[in-house]
């Protein structure tokens, strides 16, 4: 999906395409990250649902998403939480679309959200940095650890 090139940081993207929809001057909040718009729209492409835009804004999408994961309507639509590094990993490398999300305890504050991807690493690699993600964000990676991903978001 090219992420490295769309859904740019500090752009306003179409959150299905990451391409900007709007002038540079374009100055509202929503431009600033796209961490769940990318997660939605690979989501999208994949046939699987998480609260995206229009049911919600992008902006503060991710806490939202991560909200949304944990309730009734994320576990009818079949999301289950995941506790275990190792576990996520494993239902990911067997195809299986796992999501990493960093619920904001201020609700005017970043979030993040990251898909987590097929590798394979060890146990004492996933123990000290966590799986490789897949990410939008304030930079773009295709494959970046999670420890780094989530570094300014604690807890994770």
């Amino acid at each position: 999906m090219d992420v490295e090139h769309q859904w740019l940081a500090h752009e306003h993207v179409n959150w299905q395409t990451g391409e900007p929809d709007r002038a540079l001057h374009y100055s509202r909040p929503d431009k600033a990250r796209h961490c769940s718009a990318f997660t939605a729209a690979v989501g999208y492409r994949l046939g699987v649902y998480i609260l995206r835009h229009p049911e919600h804004p992008q902006q503060f999408l991710a806490s939202a998403q991560g909200e949304w994961l944990a309730s009734q309507a994320g576990r009818d639509a079949g999301w289950t939480a995941i506790d275990c590094p190792a576990r996520a990993l494993h239902l990911a490398n067997m195809g299986a679309f796992v999501v990493v999300d960093y619920i904001s305890p201020n609700p005017h504050t970043p979030e993040h959200i990251a898909i987590i991807r097929l590798s394979g690493e060890t146990a004492a690699e996933l123990a000290e940095e966590g799986p490789d993600v897949t990410q939008a964000g304030a930079s773009n990676y295709t494959r970046r650890i999670a420890a780094k991903a989530f570094a300014h978001h604690p807890g994770i």
